[in-house]
């Protein structure tokens, strides 16, 4: 296994890298902007949890549906016409959702930003890989990082902007990616189109390859535990917008953390796919101690004398939840470029719809739990899944083994 390169080599990278970073920030941004207004939509929309989850559900769906179709119309009008394409239909979509007077107005527009995010983000990735110097490596972390930042500030913004309206964030998120639109028009030089026009079908037959297939079914059930941390927690944590921006605040800042100088350590000393492993597993118990402490609802553990509370157990397992996603996130981005013979924009789009799909599912299908019994379940649901993926990974680990080593 080769030495890997010391952290400030990763960041010397030509400016066109640094364009699509900054596009990257601001469209995670976006994501997280959000999450701190799902309750106040609630309350102001008189919508149930299941129903404002669709805000996510609606949004991942479309992404993933648009991944398979993302590389094909890259291949066609280019990368840097695709990104800008994505990043206008953001602020379009961003800017009518901040209009809307009911639930469905919303859960209809976060659709047409999930279209908008899908031709940004699947090409995002591929163009960074292609721009980036260092390799892979270096550019798999430039995009964590940015990925990770966006996910933190975006929070800590929306708890800002949320405590004034809920529209707020909204309208914020379009004029971010307004910015990101002239920053990639200005700074990103043209692009080359791919060598051969990509197929629709490319992506499935790239999940034919069993690398890339259990990498991508692994983050199925990955995104599942993910989204349920990440969009069911805010229904259970009962914190206004400002609290709930700080919340996600920390479990953003650990993510990039840990995204960036933790999970290439790891990466140097153990194999990917045994990192995962036990990072699943973490993440599995974390959840698993959400669960338990949303079911009992009062103060059940004691820590250097001190009682804490069930709201102090969910937001410190937030936190730590965002130390293992971080992790995770590196590593699944950079086995999965890894995996399969195929050309990168081809790989992301294949992993990316399947690993999008569970992220359309978790949200909805916690708050239909929470309803039909109670909170634990959404959380225990999201452990079982953290459990499969570990399965997943270990029934294709032969496939994976020498691709890491």
């Amino acid at each position: 296994m080769q030495k890997h390169k010391g952290f400030r080599d990763h960041f010397r990278q030509p400016h066109a890298a640094w364009a699509v970073a900054f596009a990257v920030v601001v469209a995670f941004m976006g994501l997280g902007l959000v999450d701190p207004i799902l309750t106040s939509i609630a309350k102001s929309l008189k919508a149930s949890p299941s129903q404002v989850e669709l805000l996510f559900t609606s949004y991942m769906l479309v992404t993933a549906v648009m991944m398979v179709i993302s590389g094909a119309v890259s291949s066609k009008i280019g990368p840097k016409w695709t990104l800008l394409s994505g990043l206008f239909i953001i602020v379009v979509f961003a800017a009518l959702a901040g209009t809307s007077n009911t639930v469905a107005q919303v859960v209809l527009f976060r659709g047409g930003w999930g279209l908008g995010n899908a031709l940004f983000i699947s090409t995002a990735l591929a163009v960074i890989v292609g721009v980036a110097s260092g390799g892979t490596e270096s550019a798999v972390i430039l995009y964590e990082a940015a990925l990770g930042l966006g996910l933190s500030v975006g929070p800590l913004l929306g708890g800002q902007l949320g405590a004034i309206s809920w529209r707020g964030p909204f309208y914020g998120v379009s004029v971010l990616m307004l910015i990101g639109f002239f920053a990639i028009a200005v700074m990103l030089p043209k692009v080359p189109k791919p060598k051969r026009s990509i197929s629709v079908l490319d992506p499935f037959r790239a999940l034919r390859h069993k690398g890339l297939r259990t990498m991508a079914v692994t983050a199925f059930f990955y995104n599942y535990g993910f989204y349920t941390l990440f969009a069911f927690t805010p229904f259970v944590l009962k914190m206004n917008a400002h609290g709930l921006g700080f919340v996600f605040f920390g479990w953003g800042v650990m993510m990039a953390v840990f995204s960036v100088f933790v999970a290439p350590w790891f990466e140097a000393r153990f194999a990917t796919h045994r990192t995962m492993y036990f990072v699943l597993s973490l993440l599995a118990l974390d959840l698993l101690v959400m669960g338990l402490t949303t079911a009992v609802g009062k103060p059940i553990f004691v820590a250097l004398g001190i009682m804490w509370s069930a709201r102090a157990i969910l937001i410190t397992s937030v936190i730590l939840g965002g130390c293992f996603m971080g992790i995770m996130a590196t590593l699944l981005t950079t086995g999965t470029m890894e995996a399969a013979p195929v050309e990168r924009s081809v790989a992301s789009s294949a992993y990316s719809f399947v690993r999008f799909l569970g992220g359309a599912v978790a949200p909805w299908l916690a708050g239909r739990l929470a309803e039909s019994f109670n909170p634990s379940i959404a959380f225990y649901a999201g452990t079982a899944a953290l459990v499969v993926s570990v399965l997943v990974l270990f029934s294709g680990r032969k496939s994976l083994i020498a691709k890491h080593h």
